[in-house]
């Protein structure tokens, strides 16, 4: 990390402090990491895998919890990826680390026409590849670096696309029942994580794949909610808080809700909430 001066330096402590604290939140609001838990970090090489594996490592001395954390990326071949980085840089951490080398370029390529957006298929492909090697290395949960934006551009892209009312969840059991993936930095702000990722000069890798493909619908819609956000400051908050507070009897989904079934006296059931929330992290 570069030298920085003492003003600078008291307002990345600040920054480390918010993004820390959002994390533990976000870990003991969804009770994500457990003792003896052994968790598979995926690092892709960009800014938000990076960042989430710095703080993780940076909670791990402080948590009252003992986890293990073992750092993976996944090598897809893509021509001219610097596969010296990461190797370098793990090295470098101490941390447990893997690398898997599995085409899935050739395989993106031959499937998706030119001009068209690769991610669906990319992720699809990737996550096959990572779930299968967390069964082998034992890992107890999968940690991807998924922050709050991704979270609200999801709900969008699905309600856009899709026609679903379905976002990112920060904790979510894969199809197969197998697999628990987190993502602890859901109540992360993109624009934190781009500073503090700027100040601890990691090493970015970017996606040549669909990172530089014009015209994607994500991006598309992350500049519709910034262009909210600036007209009108706090929106995104707005828009975040409301994906903690759904209320199903007063939207449209009659399995979710049974509106054939009211009659008066019907008791007002909004949401299930848990009893009891689990605080394992307590982060200042």
């Amino acid at each position: 990390m570069k030298t920085l001066l003492k003003k600078d330096k008291t307002e990345f402590n600040k920054l480390q402090k918010r993004i820390r604290r959002e994390v533990g939140r976000a870990i003991a609001d969804f009770n994500m990491i457990e003792d003896g838990d052994r968790i598979m970090v995926c690092l892709s090489g960009g800014k938000d895998s990076y960042t989430m594996l710095d703080i993780l490592m940076n909670l791990q001395h402080d948590a009252p919890v003992k986890f293990e954390l073992v750092a993976v990326n996944l090598d897809q071949k893509q021509p001219g990826f610097p596969e010296e980085i990461l190797p370098a840089y793990l090295q470098e951490l101490g941390i447990p680390f893997y690398i898997l080398e599995e085409d899935t370029y050739s395989v993106v390529k031959s499937h998706i026409p030119e001009g068209k957006t690769m991610c669906s298929l990319c992720s699809r492909l990737r996550r096959g590849h990572l779930y299968s090697f967390a069964e082998e290395i034992g890992a107890t949960k999968v940690a991807l670096g998924h922050h709050r934006d991704d979270i609200m551009e999801t709900l969008f892209l699905n309600m856009f696309y899709g026609g679903k009312l379905k976002g990112m969840p920060p904790k979510l059991l894969s199809d197969d029942g197998k697999h628990i993936l987190i993502r602890p930095m859901a109540y992360c702000k993109e624009q934190d994580i781009i500073e503090y990722a700027a100040i601890r000069e990691f090493p970015i890798i970017p996606c040549k794949l669909c990172g530089s493909q014009d015209g994607m619908q994500r991006q598309a819609v992350k500049e519709m909610l910034q262009a909210w956000n600036n007209r009108f400051p706090g929106r995104l908050e707005s828009i975040f808080t409301a994906m903690q507070n759904v209320v199903p009897s007063h939207l449209a989904d009659t399995e979710l809700f049974g509106f054939k079934d009211l009659t008066p006296g019907t008791p007002n059931l909004e949401r299930i909430r848990p009893s009891n929330r689990v605080q394992i992290f307590t982060i200042d």
